[in-house]
């Protein structure tokens, strides 16, 4: 069976500032916004000292890409990770997402303008990698008028300043791409870079066609969730002990010597997709980046496809699809 470690990841080549390829991404997100959020009131908007302490562990065993976003709340850890961590700044790739705006979490900011500017102080650093709108799903009651296009050209903007390298946005489908493409009228600094959308096996495509789409148009599809079959799959309210992937994923993780934590996140970059990833183990941190020392058979790709699709779970933006 055919299997390689050169990958062929569709989407713009992302390098850090240095020109150092851009690999699987480390999470300030999800995990740690819950564990911050959830300390008591006094506590809540202090420095989590977890997480900067995690982040400085993964940048030192070997990665470079940081990702955060606004609701997170993690801006001041991510930023005392970078100081902390002694890695020069254009050795890093730091993303972060911009909130426009829904019920429960209205927009903070007037304009994405604002917001870049805030977002680099709060970092510490003065340029972004990349800046992506968290979510398309404007609602004017909570967006203090933006739209999904003012929010475009504002990025626009700050990239043509050189406040941000590259700019894109995050659980967007065909049709939103699509109206940012028209915003940027044929102008190639426009054209939206990245696509950051949920994906494992049990869910493929967060929304149709969006990674055929998305890997014909020159856009990075960058993979949140990757190794949500590993972990608390719920449906109809009920969990679900037994899906399909229990039955392979074992028996992949002996035939080829590495974690089901590593079948997925190796899968997820042979579908042509960056994972982006977490975790507070040094160990666990060390698997992820190992990823790209070995390659699944096509054939285990195929069947991950296969046994992958008799099971629909989506964790996340339930409420928009």
């Amino acid at each position: 069976m055919t299997k390689s470690l050169q990958l062929n990841i569709p989407g713009p080549k992302l390098t850090t500032k240095s020109g150092s390829s851009v690999r699987i991404g480390t999470g300030a997100g999800t995990k740690w916004q819950h564990l911050k959020k959830g300390r008591e009131e006094g506590l809540k908007k202090t420095i989590l000292t977890q997480l900067v302490d995690s982040l400085v562990e993964a940048i030192h065993n070997g990665f470079r890409h940081i990702d955060t976003a606004e609701i997170y709340t993690t801006h001041p850890e991510v930023a005392a990770a970078i100081a902390k961590s002694g890695v020069p700044r254009e050795d890093l790739f730091v993303t972060t997402k911009y909130n426009p705006g829904i019920e429960p979490q209205p927009a903070v900011f007037p304009s994405a303008t604002e917001w870049i500017d805030a977002a680099l102080k709060d970092l510490g650093i003065e340029y972004l990698d990349a800046v992506l709108i968290h979510f398309p799903f404007f609602d004017p009651k909570f967006s203090n008028g933006q739209t999904l296009e003012s929010v475009w050209r504002d990025f626009i903007a700050a990239k043509k300043a050189g406040k941000v390298r590259y700019i894109g946005v995050s659980n967007s489908a065909v049709e939103h791409i699509e109206s940012l493409i028209n915003v940027a009228a044929g102008d190639p600094d426009g054209y939206p870079q990245i696509n950051q959308i949920e994906f494992h096996p049990y869910l493929q495509n967060q929304s149709p066609n969006i990674l055929k789409y998305c890997h014909e148009n020159n856009i990075l599809v960058e993979a949140y969730g990757p190794l949500s079959p590993l972990f608390r799959i719920v449906k109809d309210g009920k969990n679900v002990e037994d899906h399909p992937l229990k039955s392979i994923l074992p028996d992949l993780s002996e035939k080829y010597h590495r974690s089901e934590a590593q079948i997925l996140l190796r899968y997820t970059l042979q579908k042509g997709n960056l994972p982006i990833t977490t975790s507070s183990k040094p160990e666990r941190q060390k698997e992820a980046l190992a990823v790209y020392e070995f390659a699944l058979e096509d054939g285990d790709v195929a069947l991950i496809d296969k046994v992958g699709s008799e099971f629909e779970f989506r964790g996340f933006m339930v409420q928009f699809y």
